[in-house]
């Protein structure tokens, strides 16, 4: 792996990783962000969705794919690693704090929230944050919800609910998800 260090070598780098179209999208999406570095927005329908109702929603240089959403509630963070993509469909709904970290990779509708949404009877919703951690992979419809914190280098299988915090290097599957293995 090289260094890239001059601003000229920056640019051309992800030049020849990405189209210039999508250099582009990824302009006109940093607007709605709180704090964004380069994002790269892949061409193709439908369009990426974010609702910002008051919070912040920070992210470094990413990459988003057709159809993910963001929700961020009013007080509420999102902040999303360098190097992270989310890919077509991802869901992240932040009524107190969502974090996922650098390098992770997140895949089709993938929902991860930090509240259940509504509460029971005539209480207000519940929020607890949920982090991610550094170059995690996230499998296909994945749901990971309030309160979880996933370690570095974890693997959440597709299809898995994650009610549990996950060890740092686990690959956890199923519904609850369980530990398969250590990486």
């Amino acid at each position: 792996m090289t260094v890239v260090t001059s601003l000229a070598e920056r640019v051309a780098h992800r030049l020849r990783k990405h189209s210039v179209r999508s250099l582009l999208l990824g302009v006109l999406l940093r607007r709605k962000f709180t704090r964004a570095g380069l994002l790269i927005r892949e061409p193709g329908l439908p369009r990426i969705r974010i609702r910002n109702l008051g919070g912040s929603i920070e992210a470094e240089n990413c990459t988003f794919f057709p159809g993910v959403r963001l929700e961020c509630w009013s007080g509420a963070t999102i902040r999303i690693g360098n190097g992270t993509y989310l890919n077509r469909n991802a869901e992240i709904i932040a009524q107190s704090e969502v974090v996922v970290g650098r390098d992770c990779q997140i895949s089709w509708d993938v929902v991860i929230m930090d509240t259940d949404q509504h509460g029971f009877g005539w209480e207000p919703p519940i929020a607890q944050p949920v982090r991610l951690g550094d170059r995690v992979w996230v499998g296909c419809r994945a749901i990971i919800l309030k309160g979880v914190t996933i370690g570095d280098d974890a693997v959440v299988g597709a299809g898995s609910v994650v009610t549990k915090d996950v060890a740092a290097g686990s690959v956890v599957a199923g519904v609850p998800a369980r530990l398969i293995r250590m990486r």
